[in-house]
């Protein structure tokens, strides 16, 4: 089973939320065809699917081949994976990934909302 960061890392690709970390993925599955279907089957997937757990198992396999390709996916992985912090009394909002139809970021609201 593939470590629990390459999953989110394949499931961020497979959706690319992440464009930097699905480009530097497809630029190294270029030269691997199967590598390349992999990445193409994931596509779309759920992060529980089972594409995506096969992109994460072969992350794992050419990061084991190439550490400077596991430091880069990591790096990349890190820059994309933002925490957020309010202090006392402060508001953190983040959205991320593919969002369809409106979002909403507040701290108070009085009265409704409408689009």
């Amino acid at each position: 089973m593939s470590e629990p960061v390459l999953v989110s890392i394949a499931a961020a690709a497979a959706g690319r939320a992440v464009i930097g970390l699905y480009q530097l993925i497809k630029a190294k599955f270029a030269d691997d065809p199967e590598a390349s279907a992999v990445l193409e089957a994931a596509e779309g997937a759920a992060e529980d699917s089972a594409e995506v757990r096969e992109l994460a198992a072969t992350l794992e396999e050419k990061q084991a081949a190439d550490q400077e390709f596991g430091e880069r996916l990591r790096q990349e992985w890190e820059r994309a994976t933002v925490e957020q912090h309010a202090e006392s009394g402060g508001v953190s909002n983040q959205v991320s990934g593919q969002v369809g139809g409106n979002v909403v970021q507040a701290r108070d609201i009085q009265g409704g909302i409408t689009f």
